[in-house]
């Protein structure tokens, strides 16, 4: 056993089937009275809803959330908090609401109850990455962490499957990173391997049945548990890659992370062997990089950057952002490398190791 610093981070989970029923009484125990609601446009009708449970402390509903957490997006919503005199806000959906109510709460330090409708993770983090001018920094302060986190399965049963998988493998891909952090320990070591296995056998069974409440309800525990993960220790290359390629070509968030995994794990695979041994297990097995390609293959993710938007001859100008400011990763980055990491997932082509 080797030294090492574990800090919990505080926050209460609801976790079950109908918990939105419990948003009042989780409103009254913040205090709450006037309620500002965020959703994406795509989910307004999902959150005017998932709000009656709220009743009379709704002050009103913003659903301009977008993906990557834009600043002048967030400068708007805070527009809204002001005018209507908010106290809490309530973010229901997946990673791009989470990520504004984050930004609102950052500034204001107003509480906040999140109903995560995917897979996402980052409603247990206190980590906010937000997009302004072409890139996307990331930040870290207890503010930006919920207080509260409702996770009701029967909300995924209707996330439509090709977004639970690459949902689900981007909150793999927060546990897989905890593995190889700097800041790693065995409390999150034995979460973010619990964590991979549980989405890992859930995936399949939701493909095959949607409405697999058993599976559903596994793929949204191994999200929380990896969400832990993510916000307990430091990420690496993935999250710096994904960062980086978010920022400059507003890729997909899920999409883009699966598509990106395969291909970091490999290129860290010899550096982290520990690591390794537990992805291997948490997958049923074989060299991790080709079972995580295999896996989100089989699933019907789409693999290649190109088919996700990245533009043609990018690859270059996306290596030099990403190692303009130093960061930790258990293989030193290499232009080379990195660059031929880029260019095989740009093409979709299963990992170098593979």
């Amino acid at each position: 056993m080797e030294n090492f610093i574990y800090n919990a981070n505080p926050g209460r989970v609801i976790f079950g089937s109908g918990t939105v029923s419990r948003l009042g009484e989780e409103a009254d125990r913040l205090g709450a009275k006037s309620v500002l609601v965020l959703s994406t446009p795509e989910q307004a009708k999902q959150a005017e809803d998932i709000a009656q449970h709220l009743g009379s402390r709704v002050a009103g509903i913003y659903s301009k959330a977008q993906m990557h957490t834009p600043v002048d997006v967030t400068s708007d919503a805070m527009r809204t908090v002001e005018r209507l005199g908010a106290d809490a806000v309530v973010s229901i959906g997946g990673g791009s609401t989470t990520g504004l109510g984050k930004a609102i709460a950052y500034r204001t330090d107003l509480p906040q109850i999140v109903v995560p409708t995917t897979y996402a993770g980052s409603e247990a983090t206190p980590i906010l990455g937000e997009t302004e001018g072409g890139r996307k920094v990331t930040k870290s302060d207890p503010r930006i962490l919920p207080e509260v986190i409702v996770y009701d399965v029967d909300l995924t049963l209707s996330l439509p499957v090709p977004l639970s998988v690459t949902s689900g493998i981007n909150a793999i891909a927060h546990a897989v990173e905890a593995l190889y952090a700097r800041e790693t320990n065995p409390i999150i070591s034995m979460m973010a391997e619990e964590g991979i296995a549980a989405i890992a056998r859930a995936l399949p069974l939701i493909q095959a049945n949607p409405q697999d409440t058993a599976a559903r309800a596994d793929a949204l525990y191994g999200a929380w548990l990896c969400g832990v993960c993510l916000g307990s220790v430091g990420m690496a290359l993935h999250h710096k890659l994904c960062h980086t390629l978010g920022g400059m070509f507003n890729l997909p968030h899920a999409p883009m992370h699966t598509a990106v995994l395969p291909h970091v794990v490999a290129y860290n695979s010899k550096a982290a062997p520990a690591a390794m041994t537990r992805i291997s297990r948490a997958l049923g097995g074989g060299e991790p990089a080709a079972a995580l390609y295999d896996l989100a293959k089989r699933l019907g993710a789409v693999m290649s950057l190109k088919d996700l938007g990245m533009p043609a001859n990018s690859v270059g100008d996306a290596v030099e952002q990403a190692m303009s400011n130093a960061y930790w990763n258990p293989r030193a980055l290499e232009k080379n490398a990195l660059s031929e990491l880029l260019e095989q997932a740009y093409r979709g082509e299963p990992p170098a190791s593979a």
